[in-house]
């Protein structure tokens, strides 16, 4: 079964290091990423799509992040 999870951050070096640490763990980058202005909290925020490959059958409750 494949997942998906958007990782969204301020444009920092967060967002390259979180984006690189669910590639070490096997996530596989979907589509491009985005880039948009947060009115709320005056800051841009980047987002990229990821999924993987699991055996774990789906369920609301799971925790994306540690699969």
């Amino acid at each position: 079964m494949k997942i998906y999870r958007l990782l969204t951050e301020d444009d920092t070096s967060a967002f390259c290091h979180k984006v690189s640490l669910a590639l070490s763990k096997g996530w596989d980058l979907h589509g491009d990423p985005t880039y948009a202005y947060d009115h709320a909290n005056g800051v841009m925020r980047c987002g990229q799509a990821v999924t993987k490959e699991v055996d774990t059958p789906y369920h609301p409750d799971m925790k994306l992040g540690e699969q």
